[in-house]
């Protein structure tokens, strides 16, 4: 039970992630990239305090914060650039369905293959969620912003999947972000990012980088060595729909029949993954080590 509202107090910190980035991005109060550099300064700022105040240590290796950092980044630029073009449920989908298929895949290669109910589950948890976000529109999708939000669902499952050896969680996280900092500078520049700040943009930026980032990763570290890849990445299709429903609370975003039946169908397949996923005692004891 205690890992259940964790995971669940995690998935909520990522969805508010994407009420705050639409807040700031969609009505103008902050250029995409330049909330994404800010978004990642603050919660590095706000990790790194609480590591010093804590004195945990903030040594990580080379290899670590390079891997760590540039799949932070990658997540970042994919993101917050595709996400000014396509619509946000669509980038949702392509998003977290790309997160889902690379932790599935890689979690058979490492191997850790998935049963037949934990396929199953998948399936109709990413059918609901396309039911939920597919657009109504005929408009066609740039085919650049879509290559864009893919490449961020791989920098996404790349930082899930290294965080499931971290064990120092916080420390790791404000590593993470500091680097990640650094790297996302040239990128800003070379994009022309930075141009538009406002006081809400920046206040949206700091509650998202310091809080349902920063500290909200830093859950996430904490209670992915408890989870296998194939769960881990069945239960993050969770959050488009809980963005939806708190966008239709606090923006005043319709809700109809389908986002209904689409959300049942997401939550009843993140259902059926975890209640097919029973690793043995001897899995448990391997990713403890």
């Amino acid at each position: 039970m205690h890992l259940i509202f964790l995971v669940s107090l995690t998935m909520i910190a990522f969805a508010a992630n994407s009420i705050l980035g639409r807040w700031a991005i969609g009505l103008g109060y902050m250029d995409a990239t330049g909330f994404g550099l800010l978004r990642l300064f603050a919660g590095a700022v706000t990790l790194i305090t609480l590591c010093l105040r804590s004195r945990v240590s903030l040594r990580r290796s080379l290899s670590q914060t390079i891997w760590g950092g540039g799949a932070l980044t990658v997540y970042m630029i994919g993101f917050s650039v595709a996400y000014q073009d396509l619509d946000a449920g669509l980038g949702a989908l392509i998003l977290f369905g790309v997160v889902q298929v690379s932790m599935f895949l890689w979690g058979s290669f490492r191997g850790s293959p998935t049963s037949a109910g934990q396929i199953g589950g998948a399936i109709i948890a990413l059918l609901g969620l396309a039911i939920v976000v597919w657009p109504d529109g005929s408009a066609a999708t740039p085919l650049d912003a879509s290559l864009l939000m893919a490449l961020g669902g791989l920098g996404w499952a790349a930082y899930s999947l290294l965080g499931r050896g971290a064990t120092a969680p916080i420390a790791a996280t404000a590593v993470n972000f500091a680097a990640a900092t650094v790297m996302m500078i040239p990128v800003v520049f070379l994009l022309g990012g930075g141009s538009l700040v406002t006081g809400p943009g920046i206040a949206l930026a700091v509650l998202s980088g310091a809080v349902t980032s920063g500290l909200g990763y830093a859950l996430w570290y904490y209670v992915l060595p408890q989870l296998t890849p194939s769960v881990a990445a069945t239960i993050q299709l969770s959050v488009p729909v809980i963005a939806i429903l708190a966008g239709a609370v606090l923006l005043g975003e319709a809700i109809g029949l389908r986002l209904l039946i689409g959300s049942v169908a997401v939550l009843g397949g993140i259902a059926v993954v975890v209640s097919a996923t029973t690793p043995k005692r001897s899995e448990v004891a391997a990713r403890s080590r």
